[in-house]
């Protein structure tokens, strides 16, 4: 490899060495800092990368707090977290979340339609892993159709993207 420099002392040739390797990881830290940027582009630019994404939902969460709406969010944080309770837990966790979210007096009542809200009375003596399905997408949609857009012309957005 150095055949040419083997006028070189060895000191001279294990610097040039090191330095060949600094300047590869060097260029692997830009390159993966490039990607990971886009990344965190992308994760702001489509609702569901935004909430599979802690540093989304952070700044989603920030953007809802300033529409007094942030209870959307942990409605659909709170379902997540529901589909991976272990069955011995469901009728606590359950009921938990219809007192927080869903009841009518709830301290972080959703938007939820009669229909949807009837029927989750009506399963919360007996409630199952999908429980919370439909509620759930009927927030993501909301979300989706309402908040998000909103939020992509924020300066909430704007600044996330600055940051990155």
């Amino acid at each position: 490899m150095c055949k040419g420099l083997s006028y070189l002392p060895s000191s001279c040739l294990e610097k040039a060495k090191g330095m060949r390797v600094k300047l590869s990881h060097l260029a692997e830290k830009q390159d993966w800092a490039h990607r990971h940027k886009a990344q965190e582009e992308r994760v702001l630019q489509d609702l569901e990368s935004l909430l599979n994404s802690k540093m989304g939902q952070q700044v989603f969460r920030w953007f809802l707090r300033s529409e007094f709406s942030e209870e959307n969010l942990e409605f659909w944080l709170a379902c997540e977290d529901y589909r991976t309770t272990p069955e011995s837990k469901l009728g606590a966790k359950a009921l938990s979340i219809y007192k927080q979210f869903i009841n009518s007096e709830a301290p972080q009542e959703v938007n939820l339609d009669s229909e949807t809200r009837e029927a989750l009375t009506s399963m919360i003596e007996a409630p199952a892993a999908d429980t919370f399905d439909i509620a759930q997408q009927r927030i993501y949609s909301l979300m989706a159709k309402d908040s998000f857009p909103r939020f992509l012309r924020s300066s909430y957005c704007q600044e996330a993207l600055k940051a990155l």
